[in-house]
């Protein structure tokens, strides 16, 4: 790899390494802290690479140079280095004594441990998303705000309120105990839920970013599944529901980053590695005695995954929507779960249930009314996607519906 593409990926994943070791030795209140040493480690490797070329090891270079630069931090801040000195062991701790262990498994617990951290139950679910792109994956704020389709200014903004509210709680960057790790898990789940959805369901045409964003939230729940405390079933069943997901991400969107539907992508272009993947861990899965809604909707991926129209199939997606609709309703799964009906029952009783949901703000739902009257009632079709189309807040859906009232 050349030194003008290496710097940048290194940035990517050893930036989020460096600073979650430093933040869980600084303590969450000095995250900045931790963030300014990994920044000045990147920027010392920027000027003495350009000059003097890489190192036989890149990655070794980076590790010693952030420790230097965090002991050389201490020495100049006695008080803030007597302050980690007493959080590490008691008060006869000293600089030269403190260890900045960027071991591979101090890595992992540490990014671990920071994940648990940042998805405080204090603070959004939006500002757990950013924070975990920001610290956890190496995202620079202007991805962040590309991913979320906002401006660096909110960005900041947000990430600056979520630290001030961790630090007024006093987070500890630790595992919880053994009374409280499932409560907190939900959040984690939840998290990396919201993050991979990001990536899968983004309307940003930058494809590089949109898998970034999947394959980050991929990292982050194996490394869960890795930890003997959190590899649980529920854990395992989210990777899973990834797995599918993942594998039609190349043939969802075409050149111009307009949305392929489902029944139009071409199945070779699905990745069958990781299909199989995703049934492996929905096997590991399926221990235990309760099912998350995470187990249910790696279901419903897993049958999405057959491309064949059969009767079987809808039947059993069908059923596993009225499952999940009883275990946490969304507008969103009931309206997947009406394109199923249509599917096993037909496109009459679908119109039926469908508009009942009476969704007048959303222009998922007229774009299901338009093609539900398709070839049933043209006027009525054409009508609700017109509706869709003056509801669609991004170019990629306005396209996406303007394709199909051209077809009618």
């Amino acid at each position: 790899m050349e030194q003008q593409d290496l710097l940048p990926h290194l940035f990517r994943t050893e930036f989020a390494k460096i600073t979650a070791v430093l933040c869980k030795l600084f303590s969450i209140e000095h995250i900045e802290v931790a963030e300014d040493i990994a920044g000045d480690t990147f920027l010392a490797a920027f000027e003495t690479w350009s000059y003097k070329g890489l190192p036989p090891n890149p990655t070794a270079w980076l590790y010693s140079v952030a420790k230097n630069k965090a002991r050389n931090y201490l020495n100049r801040n006695r008080i803030f280095a007597e302050t980690v000195s007493k959080q590490i062991s008691d008060s006869s701790s000293t600089i030269h004594q403190i260890e900045i262990d960027l071991s591979e498994q101090n890595i992992k617990d540490s990014q671990l441990q920071m994940l648990f951290a940042i998805c405080h139950p204090s603070i959004s679910t939006e500002a757990q998303i950013g924070l975990a792109l920001r610290i956890l994956c190496g995202f620079g704020i202007d991805e962040i705000a590309n991913a979320f389709l906002t401006n660096k200014e909110t960005i900041n903004k947000r990430l600056f309120r979520a630290k001030e509210k961790l630090r007024l709680e006093k987070v500890k960057i630790e595992f919880p105990g053994n009374a409280e790790i499932n409560k907190r898990l939900e959040n984690v789940l939840l998290t990396l839920y919201l993050l991979f959805s990001e990536g899968y369901y983004s309307e940003s045409k930058d494809a590089i970013l949109r898998e970034d964003l999947c394959l980050e939230a991929m990292r982050l729940n194996y490394m869960l599944i890795e930890n003997q405390q959190t590899n649980q079933p529920q854990v395992n069943a989210l990777f899973s529901l990834m797995c599918f997901h993942a594998s039609r991400l190349e043939a969802r969107k075409n050149e111009n980053g307009e949305m392929i539907l489902y029944q139009d992508q071409d199945e070779t272009l699905w990745n069958k590695e990781l299909i199989a993947k995703g049934v492996y861990y929905l096997h590991r899965a399926s221990t235990g005695t309760e099912i998350s809604k995470y187990h249910i909707e790696a279901n419903i991926a897993y049958w999405h995954t057959i491309k064949a129209d059969t009767s079987e199939k809808w039947e059993n997606i069908l059923q596993l929507y009225n499952r999940l609709l009883q275990i946490q309703y969304s507008p969103i799964a009931a309206l997947n779960r009406t394109f199923a009906l249509s599917k096993a029952n037909g496109k009459q009783a679908a119109i039926v249930e469908a508009e009942k949901l009476n969704l007048a703000d959303n222009h998922f739902y007229y774009m299901l009314l338009g093609e539900l009257y398709m070839d049933i009632d043209n006027t009525k079709s054409k009508q609700s996607f017109q509706k869709a189309l003056s509801l669609a807040k991004t170019q990629t859906d306005k396209h996406t519906i303007q394709r199909r009232i051209d077809s009618l």
